[in-house]
């Protein structure tokens, strides 16, 4: 029987309900995992099954977990949607293996499943071996025994707290926070963690069509933070997308942060406060102010391909102490090498408290030290369900100008899609995306008219070379 194809993109694999993602597909996948874990050396691991808020979300993990048990493993299922970083911990504290039925920031008609080891996502290598063991097994149904039901909510939120403490700065806390869950799996979270005079939560129950808005954490979607920040006179507000792993600031006045902005304020606090050094990692899709912030400190900089897997691959090892991607990902030492939009909107409180300074005075303080930065995304939707991505940046480069808007070309970047960086440091990527039909434009300059001239200039060249 021919089955649509499973197949893991950077962060997981995702398909549209009802179409390739089925019962029947994952309960292939299931089997699948069965088999590559069955064939790791070692004793087995418990497996930990998690959720998010997504149409039947609980009923799929229901599936892998019987298909799991009937395997002979120890199965455990969370008792309540939580976010993936929640999963991700246990797969840590447990020495589990993590599967988390998520479809992320996509459209509420998507689903998937991302696998968690180790304290972070999967890397490739494991991701390919299971998409090879698809077709192999039939998936089992009957035997073993029953998955456990249990709820970690308490575990995630300590660990939450021991990232950053509320108890330690909400004395300097002086107006309230906006926490956006975007109807999300994070939702209610932050009640347990800030006290009710100095939190405001919205959009914090269960939809499954999230409203209307794909959970994701685009300025786009963020009308309703950015009018009740500045109606409440709020200090903040956080967005977290549809699992809880990425995160949008949005500052005092109302205005999105991106996170070309978000980043440096990170950096700059964790370096000079927290007393982190070591080597800084990003996604190629970021700017170049962190590179300055690290040069400013003589620390190491690198840029990876796009994906948190990457980044956190050096943190696991210790290569690396502050990661961060354009999505809204960030990481740092001390915790797990994973996103969280929680443990950062934690840190942007704790930033604004100690520092006593709004999100807006911070960034001005940045912007007048390492130069100022307009960053911006469009992604355009492709008829067609895969990119060569190679083939494609290979055309990008073979066609280039010898100089884009009056200055010239001082470096192109091949590690994922093609980035070119301008001789001022303003830079342009075009990317194919790696779970979506889209092309990823993304462009920062220190000015706004500049940078959409970048936009520009990268649809033409997208249209010409699809």
């Amino acid at each position: 029987m021919d089955y649509p194809e499973i197949k893991f993109g950077t962060d997981g694999w995702r398909a549209v309900m009802a179409q390739g993602f089925t019962f029947e597909n994952v309960r292939r996948l299931g089997q699948a995992v069965a088999e590559w874990l069955k064939n790791q050396p070692g004793p087995r691991p418990p497996v930990v099954i998690g959720y998010d808020r997504r149409f039947s979300s609980e009923t799929f993990a229901a599936e892998l977990g019987k298909v799991l048990a009937a395997n002979e493993f120890k199965v455990t299922i969370s008792d309540e949607a939580l976010p993936t970083p929640a999963v991700t911990l246990l797969t840590q504290k447990l020495k589990a293996f993590g599967l988390v039925v998520t479809a992320s920031h996509n459209p509420p008609s998507h689903n998937g499943v991302k696998i968690k080891l180790g304290g972070r996502a999967a890397m490739d290598t494991v991701t390919q071996a299971v998409e090879g063991l698809l077709d192999r097994a039939h998936p089992a149904r009957h035997g073993g025994e029953p998955p456990k039901v249990k709820s970690f909510r308490k575990d995630y939120v300590a660990y939450l707290r021991s990232r950053s403490n509320p108890a330690k700065f909400i004395n300097d806390l002086k107006r309230p926070v906006v926490v956006d869950y975007l109807h999300g799996a994070s939702g209610g979270i932050m009640a347990e963690l800030l006290p009710k005079n100095r939190l405001i939560e919205i959009r914090s129950n269960r939809d499954p069509l999230f409203g209307g808005v794909n959970p994701e954490p685009i300025e786009e979607n963020l009308a309703a933070l950015k009018k009740t920040v500045v109606e409440q006179k709020a200090l903040l507000g956080i967005a977290t997308d549809g699992d809880g792993d990425r995160v949008a600031i949005i500052d005092d006045q109302g205005r999105y942060l991106t996170p070309c902005q978000v980043f440096p304020i990170v950096l700059e606090y964790l370096i000079a406060n927290r007393g982190v050094k070591g080597k800084i990692v990003q996604s190629v899709s970021m700017g170049y102010i962190s590179g300055r912030i690290a040069k400013a400190h003589g620390l190491p900089f690198e840029e990876l391909p796009v994906g948190f897997k990457h980044v956190a691959e050096q943190l696991a090892k210790g290569q690396a102490v502050i990661a961060g991607e354009e999505s809204g990902g960030y990481a740092w030492k001390g915790g797990l090498p994973e996103r969280d939009g929680l443990v950062t909107g934690l840190l942007m409180v704790e930033i604004c408290a100690k520092t006593r300074k709004t999100p807006s005075e911070l960034w001005k303080m940045v912007a007048s030290k390492y130069g100022d930065s307009h960053f911006k995304r469009i992604d355009f939707r492709i008829h067609r369900p895969a990119v060569d991505k190679a083939a494609f940046t290979a055309k990008i480069q073979k066609r280039l100008p010898k100089k884009i808007l009056n200055t010239g070309i001082k470096q192109i970047v091949d590690l994922d899609g093609v980035k070119i960086i301008l001789d001022d440091d303003h830079w342009i990527l075009m990317r194919p995306s790696g779970t979506e039909p889209l092309i990823r434009t993304y462009a920062e300059t220190d000015k706004a008219e500049r940078t959409q001239a970048l936009l520009d200039l990268a649809a033409r060249w997208v249209n010409a070379h699809l």
